[in-house]
């Protein structure tokens, strides 16, 4: 009821101020801007926040508005129903979010449709502009192309970046130490990830240490934490049981969660069997198999008809203390959706399985 008085008594003005960003508006802000082409990315939906050109046409919600041509509009959405090809959107990224140069009503349409992510052609404003937002993105993104690691670690101060490729290069010793062979700085980067910052900041999460730092994120308490046990020894008690969990050597806590064996995780070594349906692009060729099929987890790629294209099925190691979903998401993400001319996956993992002697996973 509340709602509807609203809206009944909202004014014209209020109903034009109800709108997406404007591109525009945003890049007036910024200075000394280079831009960078990205080429073709797979964009979370949630990102996109405005448009260069049509902010007003649709709400804060990207909807569109009553005025915007509608046949158009339910013409894209079916087609994505359908399943059918359609070309990349067109996208301004500047820092963390995106506006729309061309696609507008396929981006309304894939968030009305419920669907997370979509192709699109990114040009990226990155700004010379001196502020504490710029220099921590900057930070960020360099961390991210150096580590090649998932975009998951959000860090609110800058510096802390850097913290974490220092933390990242001594387990890079480290591992080339133990195997007497160079380890690729990604390599070490991705096992630092599954080893020691995601069994950390499980163990941080379950502990609820979050809600006493309400303006920080996981990974700060991680960097908090870990820089005051394993650089500079220092004693702390963080009232949940941490500090007697933890030990005084990263390389220590990492073996400790390798080796882990109580009821609390009990399938911390094993694997995790699942099977990816994509639907592709018929636009691009199909060398689409092969890079599937390089990729070392998958074990099997079919080619198939009917609503689906292509049957991946693949097996991952388990990520120790993270859930499978987040596991299979962050392979999903990673390797598979990156690849140029998938347009949609949806994901099967089996509960129960019989295999006949000889065909074994």
């Amino acid at each position: 009821m509340t709602s509807f008085f609203k809206h009944l008594f909202s004014s014209k003005e209020d109903e034009a101020e109800n709108h997406i960003s404007s591109f525009n508006e945003q890049k007036t802000q910024e200075e000394d801007v280079q831009f960078i082409d990205h080429g073709v990315q797979t964009i979370d939906l949630n990102h996109i926040i405005g448009s260069v050109g049509k902010y007003h046409d649709f709400d804060s919600q990207f909807r569109p508005k009553k005025h915007v041509l509608e046949k158009r509009f339910l013409d894209i959405k079916k087609a994505m129903r359908d399943g059918k090809p359609l070309p990349p959107v067109k996208l301004y990224q500047i820092r963390n979010e995106y506006y729309v140069l061309d696609g507008n009503h396929r981006v309304s349409a894939a968030k009305e449709l419920g669907r997370f992510d979509i192709q699109a052609k990114v040009i990226e404003l990155l700004s010379a502009k001196n502020t504490m937002e710029n220099l921590l993105y900057l930070e960020k993104r360099r961390f991210y192309q150096e580590t090649g690691l998932p975009e998951k670690i959000n860090l609110t101060e800058a510096g802390k970046y850097n913290f974490l490729e220092k933390q990242i290069k001594k387990h890079n010793d480290h591992l080339t130490n133990i195997s007497g062979e160079e380890t690729e700085f990604k390599k070490a980067a991705q096992d630092w990830y599954n080893t020691i910052y995601t069994p950390l900041t499980i163990i941080i999460t379950n502990g609820t240490l979050i809600k006493y730092f309400p303006k920080r994120t996981i990974a700060d308490l991680y960097t908090y934490i870990t820089y005051h046990h394993w650089e500079i020894t220092c004693t702390r008690q963080y009232g949940i049981g941490i500090d007697r969990l933890i030990p005084r050597n990263m390389e220590d806590f990492r073996t400790a969660m390798l080796e882990k064996t109580t009821p609390d995780y009990p399938e911390m070594k094993r694997s995790i069997t699942a099977f990816i349906m994509i639907n592709i692009n018929f636009s691009t060729d199909m060398k689409i198999l092969d890079k599937l099929f390089a990729i070392e987890e998958v074990q099997e790629v079919h080619s198939v008809h009917g609503t689906i294209d292509i049957l991946v099925k693949l097996i991952l190691k388990r990520d120790f203390l993270a859930s499978d979903a987040e596991t299979i998401a962050e392979f999903l993400d990673h390797k598979i959706r990156k690849i140029n001319g998938i347009n949609r996956t949806q994901t099967i993992i089996p509960g129960v399985s019989l295999v006949k002697e000889g065909f074994g996973w």
